[in-house]
């Protein structure tokens, strides 16, 4: 464990970094406040004045008729049915939807946007999240072993003796771009040309989703004015398996990445070690650099 040494005292970096986790909380609470709360002041004054306009305009309703619609509205909403368009809307439960669904499910993403709304559906929900969400930590798990086998055997190669350090940091880039590209930035533009949306929109999609974020705000395939192929959210449902454990891979090189960081510059060798004592330790076999915990 990476210790930091005062005045002689090694002292452990764990409640430093609990603190740093809870203060980057904070930072995070600021920031969103101060970036969202007039915007949402603005959007719900906005709403009270269209919601006026609409009563002047229509005198024969009156404002609890009004505020019943709405509800109404609001109740469909929950339920994942699209207040805009007509009946002739596509089922939010064909089969492509549904597998869409079941791929939310045991990703943990829950968009929000839509869910059970029999007994029987939420009762199957509960028990098919029980059973789905360890089987898709085993599967992202091996794809994620695979993965990371890809990755160390491109980096034992570019260790070889010979190579240049510019060649080896060109090889690994190189397999960080390919994700990156087939993951984070052409999925966008399939996204924004689909679905109307601005790149920018597309990629926040994008990232939110692979991350398992997942707030409901983007949601592929739910326009009603829109006419998508039949297997459009299926194939979105695999590319998002695939995404997760690519980014997973990403996320666990952070965080290792994080780990040394602290160690090489909070870790005080003891300097009374004996010189045995030092050999034996860098005799010992070289820990993987990348790891998938299992």
């Amino acid at each position: 464990m990476p210790l930091l040494t005062i005045h002689k005292r090694q002292i452990s970096w764990t409640p430093l970094l609990v603190l740093g986790y809870l203060f980057y909380l904070l930072l995070g609470a600021m920031v969103f406040q101060l970036l969202e709360k007039q915007a949402e002041t603005h959007f719900r004054d906005q709403f009270q004045l269209e919601k006026l306009k609409f009563l002047q305009n229509y005198t024969c309703l009156d404002r609890q008729a009004l505020e019943q619609f709405v509800q109404v509205l609001m109740e469909a909403w929950e339920k994942g049915v699209n207040p805009e368009g007509n009946s002739t809307n596509p089922s939010n439960w064909d089969f492509s939807n549904s597998f869409f669904f079941a791929g939310t499910v045991v990703t943990t993403i829950g968009y929000g946007n839509l869910s059970p709304s029999t007994v029987a559906g939420q009762i199957f929900c509960v028990f098919y999240a029980l059973f789905g969400v360890p089987l898709n930590l085993a599967f992202l798990n091996q794809l994620g072993k695979g993965l990371n086998a890809h990755l160390i055997t491109l980096e034992r190669w570019v260790q070889k003796p010979g190579r240049a350090q510019v060649v080896q940091t060109l090889a690994v880039a190189i397999f960080l771009t390919t994700g990156t590209l087939l993951f984070l930035v052409f999925p966008p533009l399939v996204f924004s040309y689909v679905e109307g949306w601005s790149y920018g929109e597309g990629f926040y999609f994008t990232f939110i989703t692979l991350s398992t974020i997942g707030f409901g705000d983007y949601v592929v395939g739910t326009n009603p004015n829109k006419h998508y192929i039949p297997v459009y959210r299926s194939l979105t449902a695999i590319w998002i398996v695939f995404g997760l454990a690519w980014l997973a891979l990403v996320f666990n090189v952070g965080a290792n990445l994080m780990e040394k960081f602290l160690q090489l510059n909070w870790h005080k060798p003891d300097l009374s070690l004996a010189e045995g004592d030092t050999t034996k330790l860098e005799d010992e076999p070289e820990q993987p650099r990348i790891h998938i915990p299992s």
